[in-house]
C-alpha cells in the first residue's frame, strides 16, 4: 500500500524535530538507467546518548530482488555510518523505533494496519544474502472482538481496581495537557524496552499534531492511581483501509474517497499500551486493555491488531492470549557489523 506522499515529504522536511539530534544520508541504486533500489542511513545521537551503543540504522529500504542492487546499498549505509564512528548497522526503521520499523517475514496475506510496514516476501532472503542477521523479532497479534472476555481476564484487572486504579478517556478539549500527561508516562513505561529511542518533547508534540485529527478520545485511555498518571493506551482505527484506495495522493479528489471509505472501517490497531514502572504488577495494563476492548465492541469494530510486541515481552503476550489474541504477523530487525 503506497504511503501518502505528503507524509513522506513531511517526514524528510528539515523542520522535522528528529533532525535536531539526527543526520541522514540517502542513496539510490541504478541499473541500465533505471532506479532499482534505495536506502537511507540514519545517525541518531539520541539513541547513542541513551543506550551508549554505537549503532547506526537504515530505513526507507526498497529494492528489486537482486543481490547486485541490494548489497551496494547496504555497503553505502555501512560506509557512511563508519565515518560517524558506528560499529553496527541495524534496521529497517523509518526513522526510529517510534515510527515504522521491522521487515515483515510472516503474514503477507493481510494488508498492513495503520503505521505498520509492509514489504516484498523476498526481502528476508535479500537481507540474509547481504550478510545481515536477526537482531530481534516483533510480533503482531489479531483479536476478534469477543462478546464477552474470559473470566480470568477480569480477575487480573480486578487487582488494579483494588489498588485504586481508575481509567478515563482522553480529554480532547485539553489536548496539550493530556500530551503533557503522556510525556510523564512515556520514558518510564517504555524506557527499558529493547530498541527504545527516547523522543524529545518537540518530537512528541510533532507526532501528536499529526495524529490528533484521527484520534478518537474514547479509544485513548489514561490510567490514574492516587491522582497520578500511571498508564496510557492508544487505539487508532485502521485508516489504511481508506488510504490504500488513494494511491498515495490525498488531493485533489482523494480526500473524498478517504472520507467515504473511512466510514466502513471495522479494524483498528492497539498502538500503545504502557505503564509506569512503579505501577507494574498491579494489573493496570490488563485493566486498560479490558476497558479498551469494551469500547471497541460498543463502537462496532470487529477486530483489533495489537502491535508491535517484542518477541520476549511475555507479560503482554499473556494478556493478549487471555483475550483470545493470536499471533498473525512477524517482523524482523536485522543487523550487521560495520
Amino acid at each position: 500500500m503506497p504511503p501518502l506522499l505528503k507524509d513522506i515529504k513531511d517526514q524528510f522536511a528539515p523542520e522535522n524535530p528528529f533532525f535536531k539530534h539526527a543526520q541522514i544520508a540517502s542513496f539510490i541504486a541504478k541499473s541500465g538507467g533505471k532506479t532499482v533500489g534505495r536506502i537511507t542511513a540514519i545517525h541518531n545521537e539520541a539513541h547513542i546518548d541513551f543506550s551508549r551503543e554505537k549503532a547506526g540504522f537504515f530505513g526507507f529500504f526498497d529494492c528489486v530482488d537482486e543481490i547486485s542492487a541490494a548489497l551496494p546499498l547496504i555497503e553505502k549505509a555501512r560506509q557512511w555510518l563508519k565515518q560517524k564512528g558506528m560499529v553496527v548497522l541495524r534496521g529497517p526503521m523509518n526513522f526510529s523505533s517510534n515510527e515504522e520499523w521491522g521487515s515483515l517475514i510472516e503474514g503477507f496475506d493481510e494488508s498492513p494496519m495503520i503505521m505498520m510496514p509492509y514489504n516484498f516476501p523476498y526481502y528476508k532472503d535479500l537481507f540474509e544474502n547481504c550478510g545481515l542477521t536477526k537482531a530481534k523479532d516483533l510480533f503482531a497479534y489479531i483479536i476478534d472482538i469477543p462478546d464477552k472476555l474470559p473470566e480470568k481476564t477480569y480477575r487480573v484487572a480486578s487487582i488494579a481496581e483494588k489498588h485504586g486504579v481508575k481509567v478515563r478517556p482522553l480529554n480532547i478539549k485539553a489536548f496539550d495537557e493530556e500530551m503533557a500527561t503522556f510525556k510523564s508516562i512515556y520514558n518510564s513505561a517504555w524506557g527499558k524496552n529493547w530498541g527504545f529511542i527516547p523522543m524529545t518533547d518537540e518530537e512528541i508534540d510533532h507526532m501528536a499534531e499529526k495524529l490528533k485529527p484521527i484520534i478518537i478520545p474514547d479509544l485513548t485511555l489514561i490510567a490514574e492511581c492516587d491522582g497520578e498518571a500511571a498508564g496510557f493506551m492508544m487505539l487508532l482505527p485502521d485508516f489504511n483501509f481508506a488510504l490504500k484506495k488513494l494511491n498515495g495522493r490525498l488531493f485533489p479528489f482523494g480526500i473524498f474517497k478517504a472520507l467515504w471509505y473511512s466510514r466502513r472501517i471495522k479494524d483498528l490497531r492497539i498502538l500503545l499500551l504502557g505503564v509506569k514502572e512503579k505501577y507494574r504488577r498491579r494489573g493496570v495494563d490488563a485493566f486498560m486493555f479490558i476497558e479498551g476492548l469494551k469500547t471497541i465492541k460498543k463502537l462496532g469494530y470487529k477486530r483489533a491488531e495489537f502491535s508491535w510486541i517484542l518477541e520476549d515481552n511475555y507479560p503482554v503476550q499473556k494478556i493478549i492470549g487471555m483475550a483470545g489474541g493470536r499471533l498473525y504477523k512477524k517482523y524482523r530487525i536485522y543487523e550487521i557489523e560495520i
